[in-house]
């Protein structure tokens, strides 16, 4: 079986190299990188160690993850799979595999923006990350953040009970919450968003795992917003490792007298976005959203487009307003009502507010606005 096939990779080949990922690439799958013959997996790279541990695993670490795997909400989402997400898939050091709690897998496909920052912010801060976490979810993006006390919390709760969702990255084992007091937060979450890891069950928290985890965080994201940060806070690692693989860096400008902003100043320096509302992140994300949230147009020359107004070419998008109406309607009302998935009515959403057709409202509601001649 497949899984049975990644779980001994896993076991024996925890850290996803270049050259790992490369021989996986080429074998096809991990059943047939398991059937090559050992000096074959020498010469791809593969040390003599670590393919001894492919032909002889460890069978009581592969029993204790399949315990875990065997709980409801629990998976692991390989690099193969397609639930994989694709953005995350891009980056040249992608983990092989993705441990997930939670069942809302959906969301790891969905549009996400990181929000990072100090773990010692100030009330400000820690207000500016809820509000803008609350904002945007409500809007469709998924909030991605690292479940750090401060900003990370202040993010998660800010967007939990939105319709883009949350998305806790952890730096240790899948089946760690850390720090211990934010295990409340983790269960909310886990509940009605997700959390991942690359570390499997049982995997101790270590001091290096966190820079490692902050990868993940920019990789499976549009954007990374700094809210407040010190010149030397690991949010930087998020924000450089964001521009490195080519998506946007925002941050919230401060004071100058608050040592807190010096970090948001030096990435505006280095040329990150500046950021006032929430509305500044949908602007600015929007030439990535448009073409990754659209549906696919027909055979007419040129492929894929989007057009300013969803109404002149797309039925998906005549029926949900034809549903949605002048009205106030409830999200979760109209999910039942169009038969999309979530994650398809919320980018759509998302697209109809961006090009000025509905609104959105307290309550996770949204109607349609009267066009202006």
């Amino acid at each position: 079986m497949a899984l049975d096939a990644w779980l001994t990779l896993l076991q024996a080949l925890p850290c996803a190299t270049a050259t790992r990922r490369a021989a996986l690439r080429e074998a096809g799958s991990a059943e047939a990188l398991l059937a090559m013959p050992a000096p074959e997996l020498v010469t791809r790279g593969i040390p003599h160690s670590k393919v001894e541990r492919l032909g002889a695993p460890d069978q009581d670490t592969i029993s204790r993850w399949r315990r875990w795997l065997d709980d409801p909400g629990h998976a692991l989402i390989t690099l193969d799979a397609p639930a994989y997400p694709d953005l995350l898939r891009e980056v040249p050091d992608a983990p092989l595999a993705l441990w997930v709690d939670g069942s809302n897998h959906a969301l790891l496909r969905m549009p996400q923006l990181a929000i990072v920052g100090s773990r010692n912010p100030t009330s400000g801060g820690r207000a500016n990350a809820e509000d803008f976490a609350e904002f945007l979810s409500g809007r469709g993006l998924t909030i991605t953040s690292g479940l750090a006390t401060g900003i990370d919390s202040a993010s998660h709760r800010g967007a939990i009970g939105g319709i883009g969702g949350t998305i806790a990255v952890l730096g240790c084992g899948i089946d760690t919450v850390y720090p211990r007091r934010n295990r409340k937060l983790a269960a909310r979450i886990a509940e009605f968003g997700l959390i991942v890891s690359e570390y499997p069950p049982g995997t101790p928290v270590r001091p290096y795992q966190f820079p490692q985890r902050n990868r993940i965080i920019a990789g499976l994201s549009l954007g990374t917003l700094v809210v407040e940060a010190t010149r030397r806070s690991g949010s930087l690692i998020t924000a450089r490792l964001a521009a490195d693989y080519g998506r946007e860096v925002f941050a919230i400008p401060g004071s100058i007298h608050n040592p807190l902003a010096r970090g948001c100043h030096k990435l505006i320096r280095d040329g990150a976005g500046i950021i006032e509302d929430g509305n500044d992140v949908l602007t600015e994300l929007a030439p990535q959203l448009v073409p990754r949230l659209a549906p696919a147009d027909d055979d007419r020359p040129g492929g894929s487009r989007f057009c300013e107004n969803p109404l002149a070419d797309d039925p998906a998008y005549t029926k949900v307003l034809d549903l949605l109406g002048f009205e106030p309607v409830r999200v979760a009302d109209l999910h039942d009502r169009a038969g999309l998935t979530a994650a398809e009515l919320s980018s759509m959403l998302l697209l109809l507010e961006m090009g000025g057709v509905v609104e959105a409202l307290p309550g996770a509601r949204y109607c349609r606005l009267v066009k202006r001649s």
